[in-house]
């Protein structure tokens, strides 16, 4: 059996998505190396489609970072999104409320941006590895074990691992006596992607009987669009007339129309769930992002949380590398899950206001139904609810948690 190739490097990364390449880019600012290890191909990596809100405190971030240059070309500020019941219209004004809005600007675009920057710098990503094993957690000097690309075995040495490889990644089942808190939701979202200019200039949350639905964009010349079905729905069964119809049927309202244009993808079915891992740290293993942490869809949370782990993560890395200050990373979870907590909750307060429970379900019933309108009409016609919605959807600053 040949010998394994020794590496080194300051920081090993398990995961390119946003979470990972953006740690990566923040650490090197502050001249610390880092290896950035990937199991699916670049390709595969920069054409995912994922979410597409960005908060205003990342959108700031990657100006800060200098990695905006795209983003400000092509993204799609929004000043609010319309909460969309009783078929009217009622805009949460985000920019008269907090004075910030959001960007739209797709996560593969943010991924691709952070991916080609990186490369351009000359800093390593091993995409389309495997066996991955993580070693000496619990020490000063950790290693991760590998096979690249060409079927070499590799060992990088290192004195922190980011785990930044989602919910079924090998950083989160490192962790031992790790505590999951989680909530599965009683339906899934129908999502397409639809060569169809955009009627609507904001996004479109709609409540209505027959379910959720929401209207989104990712430019102006193309659409994104979820319909609440079932967990276990086929989307063999919804022909593209049926989506459409029911699209139709559900984002209705005065003065409304609605776009149709050929599927760029094929419809597939999301699962609706929250989970948090804790702790977000063993000895020297660092979790970030989907590792420790998901959100349903309804809040735009997911990569933003992600981002926001990250930030903090770099920082504190910052200290412990660069300065042998500890504080930073032995404080590191609990001033992340402080994050996680709050867009759990608006994920989940957004979740249980717009979608429609099932009859067995005990918020299903009639009385469940009206407590939602109820929350709606209270969120539209308050300034203080609309606030907070907005407070929240355009996030936090970093650091206020």
């Amino acid at each position: 059996m040949r010998k394994a190739v020794v590496m080194r490097t300051r920081v090993a990364i398990v995961g390119a998505g946003p979470a990972g390449l953006l740690l990566s880019h923040l650490l090197s600012r502050q001249g610390i190396d880092s290896v950035v290890l990937e199991a699916r191909s670049r390709a595969h990596v920069e054409q995912r489609v994922r979410a597409g809100v960005l908060e205003h405190p990342t959108v700031e971030l990657l100006r800060e970072a200098g990695l905006a240059t795209r983003l400000d070309a092509q993204g799609l500020p929004h000043d609010g999104i319309s909460l969309r019941f009783d078929g009217e219209d009622h805009r949460i004004d985000f920019a008269g409320l907090v004075g910030k809005g959001i960007t739209v600007y797709g996560q593969q675009e943010v991924v691709k941006d952070l991916i080609g920057t990186r490369l351009a710098a000359g800093e390593p990503i091993e995409f389309e590895v495997s066996d991955v094993v993580l070693d000496g957690l619990t020490t000063d000097t950790p290693s991760v074990g590998y096979t690249a690309a060409d079927g070499t075995r590799h060992v990088l040495e290192c004195e922190a691992v980011a785990g930044c490889d989602g919910f079924h990644g090998v950083s989160r089942q490192a962790v031992p006596d790790l505590r999951i808190a989680e909530r599965e939701y009683p339906f899934g979202w129908l999502g397409v992607l639809a060569k169809a200019a955009p009627t609507h200039d904001e996004l479109v949350y709609a409540s209505h009987d027959n379910g959720f639905a929401l209207y989104s964009m990712r430019s102006p010349e193309i659409t994104r669009l979820y319909l609440q079905v079932r967990p276990d729905a086929d989307p063999q069964d919804w022909s593209d007339a049926r989506i459409w119809d029911e699209l139709g049927t559900r984002l209705a309202a005065d003065g409304f129309t609605l776009n149709e244009g050929p599927f760029l993808e094929r419809p597939s079915v999301t699962g609706m769930r929250s989970m948090v891992a804790e702790p977000m740290r063993h000895g020297r293993l660092f979790l970030a992002g989907d590792a420790a942490h998901i959100v349903p869809p309804t809040g735009a949370k997911g990569m933003n949380l992600a981002i926001a782990d990250v930030r903090l993560l770099a920082d504190s890395l910052g200290d412990l590398l660069l300065r042998t200050e500890a504080t930073g990373v032995d404080t590191y979870s609990e001033r992340a899950l402080r994050r996680v907590w709050r867009a759990e909750h608006f994920s989940w307060w957004m979740t249980s206001m717009l979608h429609r429970f099932d009859d067995d379900h005990p918020d299903g019933d009639a009385f469940g139904r009206a407590l939602q309108l109820s929350q709606l009409r209270y969120t539209v016609s308050s300034r203080a609810a609309a606030t907070s919605l907005a407070e929240n959807y355009v996030g936090l600053p970093h650091g206020a948690l």
